[in-house]
């Protein structure tokens, strides 16, 4: 391939090039002509970020780790320096030293300038206050503070150690904005303040959370890094045990480790309270709140939860708070557990919240993650730099005095000759000269003895001179000991530390937790006995137990549940708010329901539909058990038909929505699941059917099997017997037998009576069944102290308990238990087992 060439021979393409190399230098030539910089807009964009960036980090949003404060903070206590209010002097308009610090050192916003001068002076903001204010400072309710043209302040007097000796040449003072003035780099910073009273900030790409510390700790902590160089961060967390918050409470121990460990940690605070109880009617008072948390906000989240009935056993709420105390008061209704209510608060408003601590602070101008032994090391060492810098000022201050006091002595000494060589002088240069000349003294001294007064000549000013000159050497020898060994500036860091301590030093206000129980969804169900109910027709409702008061035997019951004429209750057991609730159909499948899920209803209201909390598949709930832990035990089935499986309950501990197959019930729908219990590992069962038979054997003959499986045979039932109930039964033998006809017939027998047999067996009588009692409904096992509830099929409910009943034959009918209504009859009977609650009635 031929290169292209025009007329004259020239090669096209490096025409094309050279004439684009033109076309280049025209342009940064126009560029330079315009004052256009001919950089990319990439390279610029970065550079220019960056610099913001750096800006925004160094000169706002981040704290030095030398004295803990950022420029704003510096500024507003150097100009109050500068004003002269000290503690000792009367406070100034806020008005005044905001201008005096924006025209002086800070050309930004009044407003910012005034926020953070108000926040300084905030007890409930900062743990040792820097400024001391006088009017309205805001509160911890979130109120505003009053215009800066109203309020007054000045320096506190914990704030005087930031700046003391920042006049003997301790910092380095950088030009003010528009350099006119000097402003420090950063103050001397006695006080450890980056952790006494910590910092909030968000620079770009960081920010800074600091907690603030009890300065009695932060001072031993510091003593025992100066004894102990090499000290670990575990020894050092003895001595500071956690963050002190000005407001108090409580805080975990938790995150704290890591904090102090590595700079970053997550802490949980939480509301210091107490439970009150006044005329049986408990209250819970917050008599402490979070740090940071707003009071008014917070009693206003409470308020709206009661009404919300998020909290429905708050009766009434009150915000008795006073200056300088907190005291919120939560009233419950009578007999509500405080302990849950609290656990709801806990979880649902901020009287329980994070801090998450991130340690970020400036060092030598960078920024840097610290842990505690790391802020420890930037504090000392600043401080050495501090004292260093403050023994050089003090000791040429010294020496410079010395050598004047030295040439006064000198001149004292032949005053007559100094006095004569000065007269004979035609001028003050040339009597400077002769006295340089004569005397040999220096031009420094020269200035001083013809400055010299004439009261100066008397034996008493001669006597001052020689004290204050061996003062002088006894300070300048002090003082170049000092400066000639670490020692001796780490002791002087030490003893003022101590002086810190001593001066301002007092007890914590926060208290640390080891731990913090995180609260699980429990915590938040108050704890209470239940009565669940499931009707024929499909309603499912839990009530209180205290709604049921016991009667005596033979009484008509009360009203159990508002049901339709064809309904009745089919199942009904007691357990507790915070059980698993096991539904097993009628099919053999099993689902799961915590109890509290199940809707509360009065006594009279029917409940909801089981079909809208529970995935059923053209089956029947048969069964339901409450289980508070999946750990051990196995589960015993009956079917219709008398077959028994057992089955270990841990197979059943992963709950699905679904649910799933506990037991193999044949397709065709022939054999249904009766009854299902809780055993123990060689613990006796007894079958009972509706004709009256029972057979008792030990659950150890029935082998443990797969969810997969069917069974194997329990009882050799006759015609047209069914099993009724699975009664597992005390392992001492001391327990009775109650069964339960359907026409309100009962009887209590020994278990002594029920002779044990093999599995599959015909079994013993256990009632005479007949016309006049009616097939049996069910059988229980029962002691004296226990109680039993029997539901009718028109929703009546009756509770009776053992101990009207005597213990009669197996091979009878029994009394009298119920008085039905035409037309009623027994449906269910189930045993009240828990002893540890007392049932009220109404």
């Amino acid at each position: 391939m031929t290169e292209e060439t025009n007329e004259n021979g020239e090669s096209l393409i490096e025409k094309k090039l050279e004439d684009l190399e033109i076309k280049r230098r025209l342009k940064d030539q126009l560029g330079e002509e315009k004052g256009i910089a001919g950089r990319e807009i990439v390279e610029e964009m970065e550079k220019s970020y960056i610099d913001y960036a750096m800006s925004v980090i160094v000169q706002r949003a981040l704290p030095n780790a030398e004295d803990g404060l950022k420029p704003v903070h510096r500024r507003i206590l150097y100009a109050m320096h500068l004003l002269g209010l000290d503690p000792s002097k009367p406070t100034m308009k806020s008005a005044r030293i905001v201008g005096e610090t924006l025209g002086k050192f800070h050309p930004h916003g009044d407003v910012a300038v005034y926020d953070a001068m108000v926040r300084m002076a905030q007890d409930f903001s900062l743990r040792y206050p820097l400024v001391y204010g006088q009017g309205n400072f805001g509160s911890m309710d979130g109120d505003s503070p009053a215009a800066q043209r109203y309020t007054e302040a000045k320096m506190s007097k914990i704030s005087q150690e930031l700046l003391k000796d920042i006049e003997k040449e301790t910092v380095k003072m950088n030009a003010n904005y528009d350099n006119s003035l000097k402003e420090p780099e950063t103050v001397p910073g006695k006080l450890p303040n980056l952790f006494l009273n910590g910092a909030t900030g968000i620079a770009v790409g960081m920010a800074t959370n600091i907690p603030p510390h009890n300065l009695t700790e932060l001072c031993d902590a510091i003593v025992a890094k100066i004894n102990k160089p090499n000290i670990d961060e575990n020894a050092l967390m003895e001595i500071v045990t956690g963050p002190d918050f000005p407001t108090g409470g409580y805080v975990t121990g938790l995150g704290i480790q890591e904090m102090y460990k590595f700079g970053k940690g997550k802490l949980i605070m939480r509301a210091k309270t107490k439970i009150e109880e006044i005329k049986g009617k408990s209250s819970i008072v917050i008599t402490e709140i979070p740090y940071m948390v707003n009071k008014a906000d917070l009693v206003k989240d409470i308020a709206k939860l009661a009404t919300d009935k998020k909290l429905p056993d708050v009766s009434d709420l009150r915000d008795e708070s006073a200056k300088g105390l907190v005291r919120i008061v939560i009233e419950l209704k009578k007999g509500a557990d405080s302990k849950f209510t609290l656990n709801k608060l806990y979880k649902l408003t901020k009287l329980q919240t994070n801090f998450d601590a991130n340690i970020l602070a400036l060092v030598d101008g960078k920024p840097k993650i610290l842990n505690l032994n790391d802020y420890l090391g930037v504090y000392i060492n600043y401080r050495k730099l501090v004292v260093t810098k403050r023994s050089k000022f003090d000791l040429k201050k010294a020496e410079d005095r010395l050598e004047i006091v030295l040439g006064l002595l000198l001149a004292l000494k032949d005053i007559d000759a100094v006095v004569a060589a000065i007269k004979r002088s035609k001028n003050v240069s040339d009597a400077q000269d002769e006295l340089m000349g004569k005397f040999k003294l220096t031009i420094r001294q020269a200035k001083a003895v013809l400055e010299m007064r004439l009261q100066q000549l008397t034996k008493l000013e001669d006597g001052k001179l020689r004290d204050e000159e061996k003062k002088l050497n006894e300070i300048i020898a002090h003082l170049q000991k000092l400066l000639g060994s670490e020692q001796e500036i780490l002791g002087v860091i030490k003893k003022e530390v101590q002086d810190l301590k001593k001066e301002y030093g007092d007890e914590r206000r926060t208290t640390v937790l080891k731990k913090i129980a995180e609260i699980k969804e429990k915590d938040l169900i108050e704890k209470k006995e239940v009565v669940v109910t499931l009707t024929h027709s499909g309603y499912i409702k839990r009530t209180d137990t205290k709604t049921y008061k016991e009667q005596k035997r033979g009484g008509s019951g009360v009203t159990g549940a508002g049901l339709k004429e064809e309904d009745f209750v089919k199942e009904l057991i007691t357990c507790s708010t915070h059980d698993y609730l096991l539904f097993f159909s009628s099919r053999g499948r099993v689902y799961w329901l915590k109890a509290n899920d199940v809707s509360d209803a009065m006594r009279q209201g029917k409940g909801r539909s089981i079909a809208n909390l529970l995935n059923l598949r053209d089956e029947e709930v048969t069964n339901i058990m409450a289980v508070k832990d999946f750990d051990k035990d196995y589960l015993m089935f009956a079917t219709k038909l008398g077959i028994v499986k057992k089955l270990p309950l841990k197979d059943l501990s992963k709950p699905r929505s679904a649910g799933v197959r506990a037991i193999n019930l044949p397709v065709d729908g022939s054999d249904n699941l009766i009854s299902v219990s809780r055993i123990e590992d060689g613990q006796e069962v007894l079958l009972t059917t509706k004709k009256g038979q029972a057979v008792r054997f030990n659950s150890n003959d029935v082998r443990s099997m797969g969810r997969a499986s069917y069974g194997v045979k329990g009882i050799d039932l006759g015609n047209g017997d069914e099993v009724v109930a699975l009664v597992p039964l005390d392992k001492e033998g001391k327990t009775t037998i109650l069964t339960i006809a359907e026409k309100g017939f009962g009887k209590r027998s020994a278990l002594e009576d029920y002779r044990k047999t093999a599995r599959g067996g015909k079994g013993v009588i256990n009632l005479k069944a007949g016309e006049k009692t009616g097939n049996i409904v069910k059988s229980v096992s029962v002691d004296d102290k226990d109680s039993v509830i029997l539901t009718t099929t028109k929703g009546m409910i009756i509770r009776i308990g053992m101990k009207q009943l005597r213990v009669m034959g197996r091979a009878t009918q029994g009394v009298h238990v119920v008085k039905l209504k035409p037309g009623d009859r027994v449906a269910d009977v189930v045993k009240l087992v828990r002893e540890d609650v007392v049932l009220e009635g109404e």
